[in-house]
């Protein structure tokens, strides 16, 4: 599973490193949270919320149906 997370991650990298920010994969719970870390311009944006559940988690969840949801950690 984790492989097919970091395919997802890499499909909305170059939107956020457009931004100036980045995204890590920190850990994948055994009940199916993705725990990710927002990084440069993302980390502490306004929009970061959005950006989380609109973006990384929706691409997330879309690709990897056995995810259950995305937080930042």
């Amino acid at each position: 599973m984790r492989e097919k997370v970091e395919a997802a991650l890499a499909t909305v990298r170059p939107t956020l490193q457009n931004d100036g920010g980045d995204v890590e994969l920190v850990d994948i719970t055994e009940d199916g949270v993705v725990k990710v870390r927002l990084q440069g311009a993302c980390h502490g944006c306004p929009m970061s919320q959005m950006t989380l559940k609109s973006g990384i988690e929706r691409v997330i969840l879309k690709a990897v149906p056995e995810v259950k949801a995305v937080e930042a950690v």
